[in-house]
């Protein structure tokens, strides 16, 4: 990752700025930004198998990449909007999934963490 975030989110907020977008941004169309470009990735997916995911046709690894790049975008300019570290927020994340999923009761498996026992 050649690009740190904080240089993303400065080249953001130039754009942003620059087209004078600030306006569209409130934290419910950011939100649905989010949600609309995150669907646009599983498009690609739908009709596949798990193990067809992993081998995603060469022609459609640029528009996946598009759209993973949007929604970085969208979620940098989210946490922007509300004053949300989103670093912050993932480790802060990271923490309480290994609270919630412990190596010794989680490992290899896919069960939610209130029916581990």
């Amino acid at each position: 990752m050649a690009d740190s975030l904080a240089e993303l989110q400065e080249a953001l907020d130039a754009l942003i700025e620059e087209r004078d977008w600030a306006q569209f941004h409130a934290p419910k169309n950011l939100a649905m930004g989010v949600a609309i470009e995150a669907a646009e990735i599983m498009e690609h997916f739908q009709w596949c198998t798990a193990d067809e995911s992993y081998s995603l046709p060469k022609e459609k690894r640029p528009e996946v990449t598009n759209e993973i790049g949007d929604v970085l975008l969208y979620l940098l300019g989210l946490g922007r909007t509300l004053d949300i570290d989103i670093i912050a927020a993932a480790r802060d994340k990271l923490a309480l999934i290994r609270e919630k999923y412990p190596i010794e009761k989680a490992k290899g498996r896919a069960t939610k963490y209130v029916d581990l026992d």
